[in-house]
């Protein structure tokens, strides 16, 4: 199932994790050549993918929603 972007966080380790409009979590990695997501690298580009719709997975299972 597709979900909106509509907020974003770091974890522990500094890497991005995109906010879904479902309350799920997903990590919005630039780590080329396997993942190339260039606008995760400046606020400007976070802010630009914000409506983006990203495939759960999470909502495909009905996990439950992520907590900070």
């Amino acid at each position: 199932m597709k979900q909106a972007i509509c907020g974003y966080h770091q974890d522990e380790e500094n890497h991005w994790v995109a906010q879904l409009a479902c309350g799920h979590f997903q990590h919005v990695r630039h780590t080329p050549p396997f993942i190339n997501r260039p606008w995760v690298m400046s606020l400007k580009g976070r802010q630009a993918m914000l409506g983006h719709l990203l495939k759960c997975k999470k909502c495909d299972e009905s996990a439950p929603k992520d907590m900070l």
